[in-house]
């Protein structure tokens, strides 16, 4: 009886899974031999069929899909690019004060943007970077912040440099534009690349305006605002891979784009081997012909092997435009239409792990140019690249703070409104991820909406 009790309840249990089973067909196995004999030829067997069935339509993060890819120098970069970012946006914030100084609770709004949950205190996260930021105490006992001397200095040269880029930038925004498919590109979206490219905080307000010989801003029926193409310029409708393997210059090109079959540059992980067996399939990727990045690609099937490989190729363009050869994922996702490129463009950027490597720290995973990377450092950098590795170098901090003090005399508060603040204790301050390129964006809208509101 206690048999035939055990087999109805497991042929309930069956049959709240969702298993397809007969109660009635279980009460005559009283019978122990019998009724192993059942449950090897159905219930196992149909155990094994729903576990083939879940292995098979169980999709898998990208990070444990990327997991096994995982090279430790191109992690160290993202790290260190994302402290960058973070002390960048404190500086930008703090540029745009009337007197480049503000309360340290206001920045309390931006602790989301800097990714600095509580406990941690901002007032911490700005004393580790003491060459770069003062701490002031009023007479109120007001906390303040400000930049140090040699943070001004670094903002001048910021200003310089991206003087002297500007022509550079203005090529590579046109030749943005060049691959687009109807030849104009939303500004907001730009906006993004804004860093990547070395344009300038108020580029939407004044830089463009000052190349009309190459493009102009267009307000569309969505009154949303575009950059369009003025001029192709076919000398600039040349890859970059064209320029490094064919020695095409822009002075003999008279080529209009068409297909390619240049293979692409390729760095593995010293694991490669041992983790990856594609076999031949990296041969004939490299064969296969595709589609230039300038050529009209309207016609291409998605999901085609053309396809595909010209996505390749248009990431590769891009990631060759900008400064610290990286780009955040969301970013490129923003111009699949305009770029004619997959929806699943992450599963296209971890197939091919020689020509890209993706990073999952933080909240926003980073694509980076694997061949322009030697270990966790650019190979070739530009003077931008170099000042933000100046300014990294000041930022970071593991020595003794002092305690704060307020002036008490009331005369040299007016005259110079706080205390310089000094520091006390020893402390370590633990690291934290942070959103960098969503925390500079979003103050870089709220930076050129002041200058629209004022011009």
């Amino acid at each position: 009886m206690f048999m035939a009790v055990w087999i109805a309840n497991s042929s309930k249990a069956l049959v709240s899974n969702g298993y397809n089973v007969n109660s009635s067909r279980h009460l005559p196995f009283f019978c122990l031999n019998e009724f192993a004999n059942y449950v090897c030829r159905n219930r196992f067997v149909d155990l094994w069929s729903w576990s083939q069935i879940r292995s098979m339509t169980s999709s898998k993060r990208v990070q444990d899909r990327s997991r096994l890819k995982r090279v430790q120098a191109l992690e160290i970069a993202t790290e260190k690019w994302k402290v960058a970012y973070k002390v960048l946006f404190l500086i930008e914030t703090l540029k745009q004060e009337p007197e480049m100084i503000i309360p340290v609770r206001n920045l309390e709004q931006y602790r989301r943007q800097i990714n600095l949950p509580k406990p941690h205190k901002i007032a911490d996260f700005i004393r580790k970077s003491p060459k770069l930021f003062e701490l002031y105490k009023d007479q109120r006992g007001i906390l303040w912040c400000g930049m140090t001397k040699q943070a001004e200095d670094l903002m001048e040269e910021e200003e310089t440099l991206i003087e002297q880029n500007a022509d550079k930038a203005a090529e590579y925004v046109t030749r943005f534009l060049m691959m687009s498919v109807n030849k104009r590109l939303p500004v907001d979206k730009i906006a993004h690349f804004r860093r990547d490219f070395g344009l300038p905080i108020d580029f939407r307000a004044k830089w463009v305006n000052d190349y009309p010989e190459l493009f102009k801003l267009v307000k569309c029926e969505d009154e949303r605002e575009y950059l369009e193409l003025v001029s192709w310029n076919p000398a600039w409708a040349i890859t970059e891979l064209e320029k490094k393997l064919m020695g095409v210059t822009e002075s003999t090109a008279t080529h209009t784009p068409g297909l390619l079959s240049l293979p692409f540059p390729l760095k593995f992980p010293s694991n490669y081997k041992k983790m990856y067996r594609y076999g031949g399939k990296i041969d004939h990727f490299q064969k296969r012909s595709y589609l230039s990045p300038y050529a009209d690609a309207r016609e291409l099937k998605a999901g085609s092997l053309e396809f595909d490989k010209r996505a390749v190729a248009v990431m590769h363009e891009l990631l060759n435009f900008t400064m610290e050869k990286r780009l955040v994922t969301d970013h490129l996702t923003h111009f699949r239409r305009e770029l004619v490129m997959p929806q699943k463009l992450m599963r296209l950027l971890l197939k091919h792990v020689g020509i890209f490597y993706v990073s999952e720290r933080g909240k926003r995973f980073s694509v980076f140019l694997t061949e322009a990377y030697e270990g966790p450092e650019l190979i070739d950098k530009c003077p931008l690249v170099l000042w933000k590795e100046k300014v990294l170098s000041l930022a970071g901090y593991r020595g003794k703070r002092k305690r704060i003090k307020t002036f008490d005399d009331t005369s040299e508060m007016e005259d110079n409104g706080l205390a310089l603040a000094e520091y006390d204790s020893e402390q370590d301050m633990e690291d934290t991820d942070c959103s960098e390129e969503a925390a500079l964006d979003a103050n870089t809208t709220e930076i050129e909406t002041r200058d629209l509101v004022s011009g």
